[in-house]
């Protein structure tokens, strides 16, 4: 056990080392380091009071500090995860999955914060909603990049933003764009993926397939049950295919533990689009239990272990940005 711990600080101590120099002064360096702990921690919540009492400090002035009024740069610092994560687990058949996560908020004041839909808390509520990136292989996984969402009604309201500190250079993106912006850095970058996987937010988005299908990306992406799919007999909508699909054209799959860790079981359909696209097919799950819909759009290739979309929520329970 003390030498797995001491090889833990000694991993992380070489991360730091990648960035350090993106730092002046010796006191960020620290502060960041005693702040990447802390996130790594199992403390039940992680705020600015927290992670300082985890560090040793009376308040969370030099937590807010290093965040807030410290002179680095968090896209540099990115882009050297980017090529840390490529040494330690990058993988030819690695994965790149898009997933949005919000942040409740009982203010005003947050950037980009309003009342919105939140997948993370399933209603509306006033919050922040970031855009994520993560890299998954056989190696391990882990978060990679970021997008805050702004949304339209901040970016018109210059008094508000000005307020917020949000450069005038910030205008609106749909969150397919911002998914779409981190997938082309990470590639860019050189990290190795053979696939990208993110839900119907961004499945549906023509923009978002027609570039990963420019760059022969492979990818599985969901589509809501009335996109409009070309099959080999005219147009149709993923429901009508379902409720038109006999019994035996179900196949009963495994998809493996979930976001609680619970086995699932799921029944697919699979159909093939229209002869003009025919590396391209159409995947419909549904539970075995009560028969939900779950399309999924993807290339042909194996992609049974490329759903691994529920690890961005399992990244941020673990500790928000635990990279």
């Amino acid at each position: 056990m003390i030498d797995e711990i001491v090889g833990w600080r000694a991993g992380l101590d070489d991360l730091l080392a990648r960035f350090a120099h993106r730092f002046g002064r010796a006191e960020p360096r620290r502060q960041a380091l005693s702040y990447l702990v802390g996130l790594l921690s199992p403390l039940a919540s992680k705020n600015g009071w927290t992670l300082a009492e985890a560090a040793g400090d009376t308040t969370p002035d030099r937590m807010q500090r290093l965040l807030n009024r410290s002179a680095w740069d968090p896209d540099a610092v990115r882009d050297d995860l980017f090529a840390y994560v490529a040494e330690h687990l990058g993988h030819d058949d690695g994965v790149l999955i898009v997933d949005e996560t919000g942040f409740l908020k009982k203010g005003i004041k947050s950037a980009g914060v309003q009342r919105q839909y939140s997948g993370t808390a399933g209603r509306t509520e006033n919050c922040q909603l970031g855009v994520f990136l993560a890299y998954a292989s056989p190696a391990g996984r882990t978060l990679i990049d970021r997008e805050l969402y702004l949304p339209r009604r901040w970016c018109d309201d210059p008094a508000r933003r000005e307020e917020a500190g949000i450069a005038a250079s910030v205008g609106f993106a749909t969150k397919p764009a911002l998914g779409l912006r981190m997938v082309e850095r990470a590639i860019t970058a050189g990290l190795p993926a053979r696939w990208v996987t993110a839900d119907e937010a961004y499945g549906q988005d023509s923009k978002f397939r027609t570039w990963l299908q420019q760059q022969r990306i492979a990818y599985v992406l969901a589509v809501p049950r009335n996109q409009r799919i070309p099959t080999m007999v005219g147009n149709s909508r993923p429901d009508v295919l379902a409720a038109n699909a006999p019994t035996l054209a179900w196949k009963r799959r495994s998809c493996g533990d979930g976001a609680k860790r619970t086995a699932t079981l799921r029944e697919r359909l699979e159909t093939r689009f229209a002869r003009r696209r025919p590396h391209t097919m159409l995947w419909l799950w549904r539970h075995a239990r009560n028969a939900e819909l779950r399309p999924r759009r993807r290339p042909v290739r194996s992609c049974s272990s490329v759903c691994w979309r529920w690890i961005i929520p399992g990244n941020h329970r673990g500790g928000r940005c635990t990279v």
